[in-house]
């Protein structure tokens, strides 16, 4: 854990964790900084958390879009009530209906009992789903009523369920470009796209990440009961040259690891974890993102010849490459990649 004396450097950034009497600073609901852009966020965050107004969350991995969705949930009047998370990309095509309406009684085999889905658990309260953007088609439908008029039907029942819900949904995909490729309906996007909230990547709130550093080092630092009176300002200076691909999610790692490994009481961040040689773009954007669709489509093209153009199933594509089967159906939409090329080749 921290102790003082610390680092002059981070004397006054000290306050965000002790007093919330700085209005220009945030640190609540485990959300951490000072930089505007992330004001901005929190700004919006107070605004809509009063309405029971859906609210989409775009963001790159890692940036922390479940924290925006819980304080938001903290800040309504239904914080007294359930919080339901649902990770749409986690479950099996086949079962999400269930997952989300419930099921009756005898619905299918194995079937026993009735069972309540995730909209009933969160009756009252707020349901947050994320990775919205792997949604089957067949699924946005039925999400889409509930959505219109807050109610759905139990697989294996005619008679509506109505729930009090507010939704908040979450994805690191373009919509209007899966709308455009059509896997994402227009319909479901003007209905989830009433209050969008937009999070900065960490390379957006680079001022940011000293305070984060100093917030993570003590949280890490007590679950491993250590004390560190100072953190290196050469690893400070590194962390704020690094581009952060994985956003938050990474910083923490990074953390981690360094609590666990630093000598003596100064924490310090070991050069080669951080190395900036896989964001040293020395070429054009465009290319290097060309560069890695084209090799995301040849690895894509393989699963497909090596199952024959199947993509779910034991011997589908989508096991072979370890990603739910939505994921893959979104990846091939977007590479326009013709599957059903691959159905007629011989297998060795």
């Amino acid at each position: 854990m921290l102790s003082a004396p610390m680092s002059e450097t981070f004397d006054d950034s000290l306050a965000v964790f002790q007093s919330s009497a700085s209005p220009s600073r945030t640190s609540v609901d485990e959300i951490v900084g000072e930089s505007p852009a992330l004001g901005k966020v929190m700004q919006q965050v107070n605004l809509v958390a009063r309405t029971d107004s859906t609210v989409l969350i775009l963001g790159e991995t890692g940036t922390g879009k479940e924290l925006i969705a819980r304080a938001i949930h903290a800040r309504s009047r239904r914080s007294a009530r359930p919080f339901i998370r649902v990770n749409c990309a986690a479950i099996p095509a086949s079962l999400i209906a269930t997952e989300l309406f419930g099921h009756e009684k005898g619905a299918f085999t194995g079937a026993m009992q009735r069972r309540l889905g995730r909209f009933e658990a969160a009756d009252g309260g707020t349901i947050f789903l994320d990775e919205i953007g792997e949604l089957p088609m067949e699924t946005q439908i039925t999400l889409l009523r509930v959505l219109q008029e807050r109610e759905f039907e139990r697989v294996g029942s005619s008679h509506p369920v109505s729930v009090d819900v507010r939704i908040i949904a979450a994805t690191n995909r373009d919509l209007k470009a899966a709308v455009s490729s059509g896997t994402f309906r227009q319909d479901m996007f003007y209905r989830l796209n009433v209050f969008p909230i937009l999070l900065p990547s960490l390379r957006e709130r680079v001022s940011d990440i000293p305070i984060l550093v100093k917030y993570l080092v003590d949280r890490y630092a007590k679950r491993a009961e250590r004390t560190f009176t100072r953190i290196d300002q050469q690893s400070i200076d590194l962390l704020q040259a690094y581009k952060w691909p994985g956003n938050i999610r990474e910083l923490q790692n990074v953390i981690e690891r360094a609590v666990i490994l630093s000598e003596g009481e100064t924490f310090t961040v070991e050069e080669t974890w951080v190395e900036c040689d896989s964001f040293a773009i020395t070429g054009p954007v465009d290319r290097l993102s060309a560069t890695l669709a084209e090799r995301e489509r040849e690895i894509i093209e393989a699963a497909l010849a090596d199952s024959r153009g199947r993509i779910s199933g034991p011997s589908g594509a989508a096991v072979k490459l370890g990603i739910p089967r939505q994921t893959l159906d979104s990846k091939i939409a977007n590479l326009q990649i013709r599957k059903d090329q691959f159905k007629t080749q011989p297998v060795d």
